[in-house]
């Protein structure tokens, strides 16, 4: 495990975070799904997180990524198959590391272009899972970071670590792929 100096900060209570959804998942936001299979910011294997996005923006970039392997386009989507979009409150007073400004990324020890690297790479899961790791073993709540879909780096995604299994994202409401990607 990586020895770091995470930034910490303070999730804004009472935020909505947004989760894109495929309708057939029976809770869209269960968090042992990463556990399993891993992430970006957790391995296989290990413990729960659930991944947000910060803002519909934010959720609108990473569709591409989520129907990566679909025979489909966002353009060929109806509303009644594409994915859903899942807005949730955290519990309050969330302390989670910083991985989106300067000093952030730099005391977890990646390059200051990240979530590029310095020949403009997307860096790999393999790089950023023992970094989430270490996180998880500080008792952090997770890792806010920018956004591995946007190359201007202003999109800011949320890898969460539920604190327990009672610890859990509370759904707000649910927006049809109609009205979340187009509207």
């Amino acid at each position: 495990m990586p020895t770091l100096r995470p930034v910490r900060e303070l999730l804004p209570n009472g935020h909505i975070w947004w989760r894109i959804a495929d309708r057939q998942w029976r809770d869209p936001l269960d968090p042992d799904f990463a556990a399993t299979f891993g992430g970006r910011w957790n391995p296989q294997n290990s413990y729960p997180t659930l991944y947000l996005n910060e803002d519909q923006v934010t959720a609108r970039l990473n569709l591409r990524n989520f129907i990566s392997r679909w025979p489909f386009e966002p353009e060929d989507l109806r509303t009644d198959t594409g994915p859903l979009l899942v807005g949730a409150k955290l519990p309050g007073n969330q302390a989670v590391c910083d991985v989106h400004t300067r000093l952030g990324v730099a005391k977890v020890g990646l390059h200051q272009n990240y979530p590029f690297d310095l020949n403009g790479d997307l860096v790999s899961h393999e790089v950023c899972q023992p970094i989430g790791a270490a996180v998880h073993a500080e008792n952090l709540r997770g890792i806010r970071a920018r956004s591995a879909q946007s190359r201007d780096g202003v999109a800011r995604e949320l890898a969460w670590f539920p604190a327990s299994s009672r610890s859990r994202a509370r759904a707000t409401t649910t927006l049809s792929f109609e009205r979340w990607y187009w509207g």
